[in-house]
């Protein structure tokens, strides 16, 4: 296998490119890819077993992916979390997630966050071009992030996260070289309490715009690459039965701002026309910062598409996803979501299960991804969070010295 094959089926791997029937209208099919796709893969089994949604749901320790403006509201003064999602696991048993994560509370009104994820690929044995072994790669990705979060008023908060991304490809090339890009993230939350005759309720409204980076090069800058910056605008409500029972509806809009690359098959002249070297230079030269706002508007730039094909494409590219959330004294919780993706733009569409169990101290969720199309990379993969609470600790500290007294 040679290396440019082993980079193309990396990134198929990562970013989940499907492979559709060859009667699909190339015209409409065109998924946007980036580079570190692994950026995109939901790190927790919380959110996991709620269909990926988490921009307005209730603040939680793995706040920093979804929306790190949710720990200004978090009741509890500092909290940890470990996640494991594997990948893929119907075809391969070493690529896995790992993500950490934790906040601590200063004072009531602000909290600084951050989490660190690594994504490997496991090991892939490399050949040159004519196919003589060059030993062994192990491809990986991961990134570290800070956050800063504070309420501006009483129901509203606001939070900025850095971020730091290193892919490595595993690959022995003198061409090739690890890349390296930095990024941010700006979020919004509002949760808004509602006073109701058997309890009150919770209206969540958060933003998250992830990933405003820089571009991304594997081979010393000569090509770069453009890294997933996302939108993702969501909605929760939190429903009271009695003291005991409560029950949430969450709902996410999801649009990567990342524009998609031109089709050779959409220009007259094909892949050596003057049109389509055009629009190829044009969209490998735009900075990331111009990408992100011409993301909206790229497919009226398609020949192939009419006004009304080109608005519809822009709306395939909105993905949505929806969850529920069933909690019994805040103890036990069972979680039912659903993500839907359009066929056109990748076909990722799925159920997912959830469930968890909370002590004093720490919380153990489960998710789990039913897939309805084969291009579900997580399809039938159980994912796992295990989080701790520092306000639990210390109860049980005291609890314990009490009883030694």
């Amino acid at each position: 296998m040679t290396i440019k094959k082993i980079l193309i089926i990396g990134l198929i791997l990562t970013g989940s490119i499907a492979a559709m029937a060859e009667d699909t209208p190339k015209s409409y099919y065109n998924p946007v890819t980036s580079g570190v796709p692994s950026l995109t893969i939901s790190p927790d089994a919380r959110a996991g077993g709620m269909g990926d949604v988490g921009a307005a749901t209730e603040p939680d320790i793995n706040s920093q992916y979804w929306n790190p403006a949710k720990y200004a509201n978090i009741n509890s003064v500092a909290g940890v979390s470990l996640s494991y999602t594997p990948w893929l696991r119907k075809i391969v048993k070493d690529i896995d997630l790992a993500y950490l994560a934790g906040y601590y509370k200063i004072g009531n009104l602000q909290a600084v966050s951050m989490s660190l994820r690594y994504f490997s690929l496991g090991s892939i044995n490399l050949t040159d071009n004519e196919g003589n072994p060059m030993g062994t790669g192990k491809p990986n990705e991961f990134s570290i992030d800070v956050a800063y979060s504070r309420q501006l008023s009483k129901y509203f908060s606001m939070a900025v996260a850095m971020r730091y991304i290193y892919s490595g490809l595993g690959m022995k090339d003198d061409n090739y070289s690890p890349g390296h890009a930095f990024g941010a993230d700006i979020a919004m939350y509002s949760g808004i309490p509602i006073a109701l005759p058997m309890g009150t309720s919770l209206l969540g409204i958060g933003l998250n715009w992830s990933n405003i980076s820089t571009k991304i090069s594997y081979d010393k800058r000569n090509t770069e690459i453009f890294l997933p910056a996302n939108l993702r605008l969501g909605v929760s409500y939190v429903l009271p039965f009695d003291a005991y029972n409560k029950l949430s509806f969450n709902f996410d809009i999801n649009k990567t701002l990342v524009p998609a690359y031109p089709q050779s098959a959409n220009y007259e002249g094909g892949a050596t026309g003057e049109a389509y070297l055009a629009a190829k230079e044009k969209y490998e030269k735009m900075s990331s910062f111009v990408a992100m706002f011409y993301s909206f508007a790229d497919a009226y730039d398609n020949p192939a598409y009419t006004k009304k094909e080109a608005f519809m494409d822009e709306l395939r590219e909105v993905n949505w996803c929806t969850g529920l959330e069933y909690a019994y004294n805040n103890q036990f919780f069972a979680r039912f979501g659903y993500s839907n993706e359009s066929k056109w733009k990748g076909n990722r569409k799925y159920f997912t299960f959830g469930a968890g169990f909370k002590l004093t101290a720490f919380q153990l969720d489960v998710g789990y991804v039913l897939g309805l199309a084969q291009t579900t990379p997580l399809d039938q993969t159980l994912r796992f969070s295990l989080s701790f609470d520092v306000d639990g600790l210390k109860d049980l500290v005291d609890l314990g010295s009490k009883k030694d007294k």
